[in-house]
């Protein structure tokens, strides 16, 4: 497990937005080395450990190191090593740690923070500088030496010194001559350097991969989320809801097949969003010809699949164990786990601070497919039978919507889905109104209405069970979909990547509930409309 690459691969880009200057990215990797090495500490850990910590909780790196002193030298040091004011090294390490705080857990999973981070101490210690042995706990980068780690300048050198006496009195008579021909060349060799190039002495060096991969540096460090399936089954155990996120269409194929052999036709409801942001790899791919039969078994189960992580759950607790310990059975290299309660507040604020960090990552003239995905991220918590956006919506929503002006051709529909916990006509009208409401307050923040359509979906395209709290809260959604005539009926059905034509040959109202098959998503009152665009009919 290489926790470094992996924050740097997550974190970074979220913390410098579109500054790749390689100078802050060397700081942040040498600071996820001993915050990494400061969380291994259980004292340190458990004194937050039950906090529901905020990504964008800045105020978390000072309670990590309470201590004044210790902040200001991590920021001093951090700064000088790598020419980098240290107000600018002080925020830009307030920012990063909740977020890799976050990173970390995740991938601990169900291991203790401080233990997965002793048992991968190799991964990161060489990265630790010297200077880091005064702010860590005592004793932490002497337990296990990595090959190549510093050095902490507490570590006593006498034996190297009794050793060098032993060899006579003439070589030790020499050491003070080799010294001086070594400090003349040093500095003759620096004013050379000087005089033939005027790159300041404190200008951060490039790591040999950096320079091996020029530009592409920038890329290998893009935020890319890992590959992901979500499922759930139905009473009489038949597949639900599916959605996938993948990187090509290979996988998407691979994974399209596995899912054709446990639910026959049904699977292909699910909606596949295949895009380059997302990892092309999976897994647990090879082994769910043998994963998806077992939760298939479960009426009402819902399995998550993300990375190495497999969340699963149903309504019944025997069998929710069940599944968890069949699950392990077949994918032991896998991490399975059972949701936990359903933490509203704390998935609210996740969602606004990873649609916050997409939205960020969007760079220069985006893709406004990438908009909309970013723009569903985000959980927008209506109240029970309203339509008003909570203000903490309202923040994010006003700088989307300074993005979504400068993108040309930015046409987005925003379609409203709820739980099936009222009638169908009900939730219809509830979806309408909430993505209406939505339409309006960024009408009101500078977008062209004319940009900007509405469809409200009720409670007929779940992406999860409704059975479970957890499931009820992720179908109570609005999704951003891009408004495309020229695309596909296949990538339509594509969660957050989708796209709904508006031109005259279409139902104009695009009603899901008509009995026509001129839709693009699936019709209500039948389940075999809307698969195709037929606009004959």
């Amino acid at each position: 497990m290489d926790i470094i690459n992996h924050l740097t691969r997550t974190v970074s880009p979220a913390v410098l937005g579109d500054d790749h200057s390689p100078a802050k990215q060397n700081l942040l990797e040498q600071f996820y080395a001993i915050f990494s090495a400061r969380l291994a500490d259980a004292n340190t850990y458990n004194r937050f450990a039950n906090e529901n910590i905020g990504r964008d909780d800045q105020q978390f790196y000072d309670r990590v190191w309470t201590e004044d002193a210790h902040r200001d030298q991590i920021a001093r040091e951090l700064a000088t090593k790598h020419d980098v004011d240290q107000t600018a090294a002080r925020g830009l390490v307030a920012m990063a740690a909740p977020l890799a705080f976050h990173e970390i857990k995740s991938l601990a999973g169900n291991t203790p923070v401080p233990q997965f981070l002793n048992d991968n101490l190799d991964s990161y210690q060489h990265h630790i500088p010297a200077w880091a042995s005064t702010v860590l706990p005592a004793g932490l980068l002497a337990a296990t030496p990595a090959a190549g780690a510093h050095i902490s300048d507490t570590v006593s050198t006498a034996p190297l010194q009794r050793e060098e006496e032993q060899k006579g009195s003439f070589l030790k008579a020499l050491l003070p001559i080799i010294g001086l021909i070594i400090l003349g060349a040093l500095a003759w060799a620096l004013l050379r350097g000087c005089q033939e190039n005027p790159e300041p002495v404190a200008t951060p060096a490039v790591t040999e991969q950096q320079a091996a991969d020029g530009d592409e540096q920038v890329a290998v460090a893009a935020d890319i989320e890992p590959a992901s399936l979500s499922i759930a089954t139905g009473e009489n155990n038949e597949l639900y809801a599916c959605r996938m996120n993948v990187g090509n269409e290979t996988l998407q194929t691979n994974v399209m097949s596995a899912l054709t052999s446990a639910f026959g036709d049904e699977a292909n409801k699910c909606r596949a969003d295949v895009d380059d942001n997302f990892a092309a790899d999976m897994p647990a791919a090879a082994q769910l010809a043998t994963i998806l039969p077992i939760v298939k078994n479960v009426p009402n189960a819902s399995m998550i699949i993300k990375g190495d992580n497999i969340t699963v759950n149903a309504p019944d607790a025997a069998a929710l164990e069940k599944l968890v310990s069949d699950l392990q059975a077949a994918a032991p290299a896998m991490t399975v786990q059972a949701e936990g309660p359903l933490d509203l507040q704390g998935e609210i604020d996740d969602s606004l601070a990873a649609a916050d960090a997409a939205m960020m990552n969007l760079g220069e003239n985006p893709d406004p497919r990438d908009v909309a995905r970013a723009l569903s991220i985000q959980v927008i918590n209506f109240e029970v039978d309203e339509a008003v956006i909570p203000d903490v919506n309202k923040a994010f929503l006003d700088r989307a919507a300074k993005i979504m002006a400068e993108v040309p051709d930015m046409n987005l529909v925003i379609i409203g889905h709820t739980d099936s916990q009222a009638s169908d006509a009900y939730n219809m009208e509830l979806s309408r109104e909430r993505a209406d409401s939505v339409k309006a307050y960024l009408v009101s923040q500078g977008i062209d209405e004319s940009k900007l359509s509405t469809k409200g979906m009720g409670e007929t395209d779940p992406i999860a069970d409704n059975s479970t709290e957890q499931g009820r809260f992720r179908n109570r959604r609005i999704e951003f979909m891009v408004n495309d005539q020229d695309v596909n009926a296949n990538e339509a059905m594509a969660t957050g990547n989708a796209a709904l034509g508006t031109n005259n040959s279409m139902d104009p109202d695009m009603n899901p509930l008509d009995n026509n098959n001129d839709d693009l998503l699936p019709d209500g009152d039948d389940a075999t409309q809307g698969t195709a665009l037929d606009p004959t009919n």
